[in-house]
């Protein structure tokens, strides 16, 4: 059995019972039980089940070690067939709805009998949401948003909650008897923060009809179906779609490149291919004469008469003239930054002190760790008064008296306030060595109001970074309406640099702005948004992203040491300074 099917099942389990409004802890103790299995190494539990090792695993319980015999011995659970039998399908169809948690659908469901989303847009649209205790008019309103943005992304997941299932889709192919080579490819292999389906491309010694077989019983998979050419098209656990090609060996290189895509970028290719007098076919590269070229990538674009294009830029957004031309971007390294800026502590909402922030940011190779917590006016989140940022002075001071090759900047998440104000007066921010503008409250105000309020906030000198510029939340937020044009051409005149917010729920700016951001020569920060030592890795996906964004490392803030990054804030005020000189 494996450790990710038993997780999720013990995760299912626990959502329906709080879906049914059962006992909490027996649901909390489901959740710790599936996120203690999704964390083992190994891949298949049956053993520890099956010698009783697994009980003495923290959060494996009477109850749930009786699941995972059942999943074990039977492949899967009664208990947890009996919870789907006895549940709304809709009810479990709901809790994909952005906003909407397991408890209000319980309390949904038992105050006017709603069993799926059509009874709950029709309770919404008729008032009888807003008239339910507990919710009112502006949660009926989130909710039909809610609503609507699951029809918007029914079907898709983030790459980061993608891909750990596509490599182990991967690994269990490539173990089958009559495979060489499984490869990931499609939209995961180019660092699509999005994803509808995995895309694999599997190098096949024997049979395809055996491997295709094979397939089926691996763990995880539900079923297998036929896809679109010789493709299979597999359905995992939970939903997730996988597409899998078989090939030989001398097809594979082609094959491969053609499903990485993207579809319009491989038709430029072909294209070009088509003019110098070479074509692909079956899956090979031939000449004029039709004879196969022994390829791999890098001698398809050398034959069409490109350089070699880095995945990550293959979306036909002008890498193939760019190529042409030489001027493909050097593209950011994760090794190219010195430290991060947007990092939060115990001081507000973070999980952990600096002292430990700082240590792993040391063990990481940084010489410099930002610590940018939030302000007074995000109480929500443990916004620092005044006395509360003279204190975090105060230990950041020693802090880098104690340690050297090592520095722990002064830094702030500002709320960029309603009326365009950065939260704290002047003297305030004049202590920061940076400062990071962050929306985090009225969302919902128009374009106009929105793109003034952030312009008038970038107007202020010290103000040296704006977070997480457009509000995302992948799958669960639209980004707010601001003209992002005015947004960069502002930051662009008065040296701001635009956040790329890591944090794998945001990716704001989206890899598209961050393209244009280039262009502009503008200035950008990654970011983590780190609120616990382990999330400073965030800046692992960031980085992909940020190549994605075609970023090369002189356009990256953080790539540059402390003193550089606290001059490139310090100009700011200086220039701030100047013009209220010349001004009284």
């Amino acid at each position: 059995m494996d450790s990710q099917v038993a997780a999720h099942r013990l995760n299912e389990i626990a959502l329906l019972l709080e879906v049914r409004g059962e006992n909490p802890f027996k649901s909390r103790a489901f959740t710790q039980a599936a996120r203690t299995i999704g964390e083992l190494e190994e891949e298949d539990i049956a053993p520890k089940v099956r010698s009783k090792e697994i009980s003495k695993l923290p959060g494996i319980g009477a109850t749930t070690f009786a699941v995972l015999a059942d999943l074990v011995e039977t492949g899967e659970s009664a208990y947890l067939q009996s919870l789907r039998e006895s549940t709304p399908a809709g009810l479990i169809e709901m809790l994909r709805i952005p906003g909407l948690g397991p408890t209000r659908i319980h309390r949904l469901h038992e105050g006017l009998r709603i069993e799926s989303v059509t009874d709950l847009e029709a309770a919404i649209k008729d008032g009888r949401i807003a008239k339910l205790s507990g919710f009112g008019v502006k949660t009926a309103d989130k909710i039909l948003k809610g609503i609507a943005t699951l029809r918007e992304t029914s079907g898709q997941l983030m790459h980061t909650v993608a891909y750990p299932e596509a490599g182990r889709l991967q690994r269990a192919i490539a173990r089958l008897d009559g495979v060489r080579q499984a490869d990931i490819a499609g939209s995961l292999r180019r660092i699509a923060e999005v994803v509808r389906d995995i895309d694999l491309v599997v190098t096949c010694s024997g049979d395809p009809a055996d491997v295709v077989k094979a397939v089926g019983k691996v763990p995880g998979v539900e079923e297998v179906a036929k896809g679109e050419g010789d493709a299979v098209r597999l359905t995992m656990v939970g939903g997730l779609q996988a597409n899998l090609r078989c090939v030989g060996s001398d097809e594979f290189p082609v094959a491969f490149w053609r499903a990485t895509g993207s579809a319009e970028h491989c038709e430029a290719v072909i294209n070009r291919l088509g003019d110098r007098g070479f074509s692909i076919r079956n899956d090979r590269l031939v000449d004029a004469r039709g004879k196969a070229i022994e390829a791999d990538e890098e001698t398809i674009y050398m034959n069409a008469g490109l350089a070699f294009i880095p995945v990550e830029l293959r979306e036909n957004r002008g890498e193939n003239d760019a190529s042409l031309s030489g001027s493909l971007p050097d593209l950011i390294q994760l090794d190219d930054l010195r430290g991060v800026l947007h990092c939060h502590s115990k001081y507000s909402d973070g999980s952990t002190t600096i002292a430990e922030m700082a240590d792993t940011a040391r063990a990481r190779g940084w010489s410099y760790l930002g610590i940018s917590d939030h302000s007074q006016a995000a109480s929500y989140a443990g916004g620092l008064d005044r006395d509360a940022v003279l204190r975090q002075h105060d230990e950041i001071d020693a802090l880098n008296q104690g340690v050297k090759g090592f520095r722990v900047l002064k830094g702030i998440e500002a709320d960029i306030l309603a009326d365009g104000t950065v939260d704290y007066g002047d003297d305030l921010l004049d202590r920061f060595d940076y400062v990071v503008g962050s929306i985090h409250s009225r969302f919902g105000m128009g374009q106009a109001e929105m793109t003034e309020r952030i312009l008038k906030a970038m107007s202020d000198p010290r103000l040296t970074i704006i977070g997480h510029p457009t509000g995302r939340l992948l799958l669960r937020r639209e980004p707010f309406a601001v003209d992002m044009d005015a947004i960069m051409e502002m930051a662009a005149e008065k040296g701001i640099a635009l956040e790329l917010n890591c944090d794998p729920n945001r990716l704001d700016l989206d890899w598209r702005w961050l393209q244009l951001a280039r262009q502009r020569g503008i200035t950008i920060e990654v970011g983590p948004d780190a609120h616990s030592p382990a999330e400073l890795s965030f800046v692992d996906f960031g980085i992909q992203i940020a190549r994605k964004g075609w970023l090369e490392k002189a356009n990256v803030l953080n790539t540059r040491n402390a003193t550089d990054v606290l001059k490139f804030a310090r100009t700011r005020r200086d220039a701030g300074s100047r013009k209220a000189t010349r001004g009284a």
